[in-house]
């Protein structure tokens, strides 16, 4: 993808999670849709099957949603298909190494690629979601104003910038 093209969807990306995580929420499918606008290769099954891993999987703060989801949209680009499952292709590894870039940058950029890890850095605590007043805290320290919210869009970034240099768009 040329160079001009490749910032602009990654741009366009990175705006659309924000904006997605700002309205409707759910880290994982704000970035798989984001990426799906913009590159497409993401069906509405890999999207709703990303549903229950919103807040650190079923918002427990454990993995980061943004980074699970940006995981499964590599996965769909350069994935192990369910009819080579003995991966006579190879697609493994390769895939398992782009995971692995999108892991180091969150880890580089939040100090942790788990859910609770990046609030401390970023809220600098953590909150239980699933209690009311601790949700309502989180919204109101700008959870979904500017920091979950620039989560997600550095993860749909991150991930085009991966295809990308995997020669995969």
């Amino acid at each position: 993808m040329e160079s001009v093209a490749l910032k602009n969807a990654a741009d366009k990306a990175g705006e659309l999670a924000w904006k997605y995580e700002q309205q409707y929420g759910g880290c994982s499918q704000v970035v798989l849709a984001a990426i799906r606008e913009n590159l497409g290769h993401i069906g509405d099954d890999v999207f709703q099957a990303a549903t229950g891993l919103a807040g650190g999987l079923g918002r427990t703060g454990h993995a980061c949603g943004a980074l699970v989801g940006g995981v499964m949209a590599l996965s769909c680009f350069r994935g192990r298909p369910y009819d080579d499952f003995p991966d006579s292709a190879g697609q493994r590894p390769p895939c398992l190494a782009m995971s692995k870039k999108l892991v180091r940058a969150f880890e580089e950029a939040y100090g942790s690629a788990d859910c609770h890890g990046i609030h401390r850095k970023l809220l600098g605590r953590a909150y239980d979601l699933d209690n009311p007043e601790e949700f309502q805290q989180f919204i109101k320290d700008g959870g979904h104003d500017d920091k979950c919210t620039s989560v997600c869009a550095n993860s749909a970034r991150w991930v085009i910038g991966i295809l990308n240099e995997e020669g995969l768009i």
